[in-house]
Formats: C-alpha cells, structure tokens, sequence
C-alpha cells in the first residue's frame, strides 16, 4: 500500500525540497524534479505500484556537493582538553596540522564542513571528496595504517577512531607525542549530530561543531520526511534488504548485520532489514545458506565491490544459491559510491535519498 499525496503533502513536500536546498539539492526546473547528489528527490517521484516486480542493476553514483562549511575563518579555543571515547584524556593545543582518519571517510568531510579543511594534511583511502583530492594518502593495501607515512607529514593532531588498523600504529603515533582523539566508530543516521560534536570538541571549535551537528540532524529529518511519501506503510510491504560486502579479488564476502550500521542504513531508507530476522550480528562471512535463509528482495553492495566480483552475473556464479531468492531471480543489486555509502556523516540524507528511491521508485533512476 502506498500513500497518497494530498494537496497539504504537495504543499509541505514543496517547501521540504527548498529547506533541502542546503544539503546538495538542486530546485528542478521546467518540470523536472529536484535532486540531492544527482539523484531525484523522493518526495518529487512515484513509487511504482509493485516494488518487488522490478528486476534489474542499478549502479547509483552521487555527484560530489560541495563543501558547505559553517565558518570561513573559524578561531579554534585552544589548548582544548577532552576524554576520548576511550576515556583517555587528550589535549590539543595545535590544529594547524590535522589528520583525520577511519574507514568510512567520515571524520575528514566532518573536519572540512566545521571550516578547518586547509589545515588537513593528508587522508585515508575512504577521503575522496574533490577538496580534500589532492592531500596525500596514509593508508595503504585498502586500510593499513602507514605509521612513517603519518609521521612525515608531522600532524599536530589526529582525530580517529578504532576502524583502521593495526592498532599498534596508532599507539607509536602517542608515543611520538601527538594528541590522538579517539572518536566512535560506530555510525548511524542517530549519532551523527553527537560525532560531529566530538570531532569539533577535539579540535576545539566545540560551538561549530553543535551548529554542524544541529544542522546535519535537521537535514537527516527532512530526508526521511521525504522518503517516508514513497515507503510502504506496511512492514510486510517493505523491500527484504541485505548489505553485502564483497572484495572479489581478496576472496572476501561478508554480510553486513545488526549492529555494523547497515542495517540502520536499510531501515533508514525504509527497507526491511532482514538480518534483525535471521539474527546476523556484525561482519558473518557470507554463504550460500545464509542468503537463502535471508531471502532478499534487494542486495545493497558498493559500487567497486560489485566489479570486483564482475558485476551481477559474477555474483550469481560465486553464489549460485542466490538465485533462489528474489534478489537472485531479479538480478535486483543497488550498488553505491564505496566512499559514500555506509559514511553517515554530513552526506547522510543524499545516501538515505538515494536508496529509498532505488528501492522503490526505480524507474526514475
């Protein structure tokens, strides 16, 4: 069953698509819809009639919007003294030279959005945002930490958190005596206001950082406003939703479940997320039985994740059980931006936006 829009909804849904205006929405014009990211905005499309009938691919890549920090020439208040989520004590008295690094790419757009963005000195692989393009890199082999590499570039401080490894690296950087604050590593559209704040806390901007933290949480409000004009009402109704993980060339496929983010991600963006069902906790190693059991409408992957496996027919012959399910029979994979899609930070309603219309109003992809 698919709600309706009445005439107060269009009204409401016309002045939802100018307030989004402020995270990467474009106002369409001549008729076309607006859009977040390059992808049209939920509230602005049709869901079709039968969300499971669909069959088919669908590689989403979200245009990059710009940076839109909250100060051009912010005046950080330092020394800045904070308990990491560690419980450890640091204090930063530097932030001319910081280096933020985790697995998602978060930390670094979280950095540049609270206007510190010309003082970041380097990345980790996940950082791939045109501005912050030309630093160098510090991860290697995916997501190895490179302590040499990180010690080169003589940061004054680092914001992380425990995504990136080995560990030991991170305890050589203390030991050379740079501030290291230690971020949570978990993500979800419901932390991100209180990530940004620790980030900002560290850096010591803290005010910038709950006027950032504010303003990402009313953008994540507005984006689910949006998407909930095209979701079910029903849970039945809702699309069966797995995230698969895959590196085809490292033999590595891991289901992504309760607890990784995915699967806030999947409810976020008004799937089902089956692995609360079959009881998948964290990274499992995927399987032939597992998938079966899941019984997916929809696989959500990254979008090098699934060429590395050489796209869908490549899957189905890694996983030849998988035609057995919906997902499988329909060759029904939503694949997205590697660096973008389990991020949570800044970026969080135009990935939301993205999956609620791939999953439901398709065709307008």
């Amino acid at each position: 069953m698919f709600r309706q829009r009445s005439g107060s909804l269009r009204l409401a849904v016309a002045l939802l698509a100018l307030s989004l205006t402020s995270c990467g929405v474009a106002t369409g014009l001549g008729g076309d819809p607006a859009t977040i990211s390059g992808i049209p905005l939920a509230s602005e499309v049709s869901a079709i009639e039968d969300p499971r009938s669909f069959s088919g691919e669908l590689a989403l890549e979200l245009v990059d919007d710009p940076v839109e920090p909250v100060a051009t020439d912010p005046v950080p208040q330092l020394p800045a003294v904070v308990t990491d989520n560690q419980g450890t004590v640091v204090e930063v008295a530097d932030v001319s030279r910081i280096l933020p690094l985790d697995i998602y790419g978060t930390l670094s757009r979280i950095v540049f959005e609270l206007g510190l963005g010309d003082n970041v000195i380097g990345r980790d692989v996940s950082s791939a945002f045109p501005e912050i393009a030309d630093r160098p890199l510090v991860t290697h082999d995916g997501h190895q930490l490179n302590a040499e590499a990180i010690l080169a570039l003589g940061p004054s401080v680092i914001i992380t958190d425990t995504s990136l490894g080995p560990w030991d690296v991170i305890l050589q950087l203390r030991d050379a005596g740079i501030p290291v604050v230690v971020v949570d590593s978990h993500r979800s559209p419901d932390n991100v206001e209180v990530l940004t704040r620790a980030v900002a806390d560290g850096l010591g901007v803290p005010e910038l950082g709950r006027e950032l933290g504010e303003r990402t949480r009313a953008e994540i409000v507005e984006a689910e406003q949006s998407i909930s004009s095209i979701v079910p009402e029903s849970e039945t109704s809702r699309l069966r939703t797995v995230f698969l993980y895959a590196r085809g060339n490292a033999g590595v496929y891991y289901m992504f479940g309760q607890d990784s983010g995915a699967d806030e991600l999947i409810t976020a963006a008004g799937g089902y997320d089956v692995s609360s069902e079959v009881g998948w906790k964290g990274a499992k190693p995927a399987n032939d039985e597992g998938l079966i059991a899941a019984q997916p409408d929809v696989i959500i992957m990254m979008n090098k994740g699934l060429e590395s496996v050489g796209g869908v027919d490549g899957l189905l012959e890694k996983f030849p059980a998988m035609a057995q399910t919906p997902a499988g029979a329909n060759q029904r994979i939503v694949a997205m931006n590697d660096d973008l899609v389990l991020s949570f930070g800044t970026r969080t309603p135009a990935v939301l936006n993205a999956l609620a219309v791939a999953l439901y109003a398709p065709d307008a992809l």
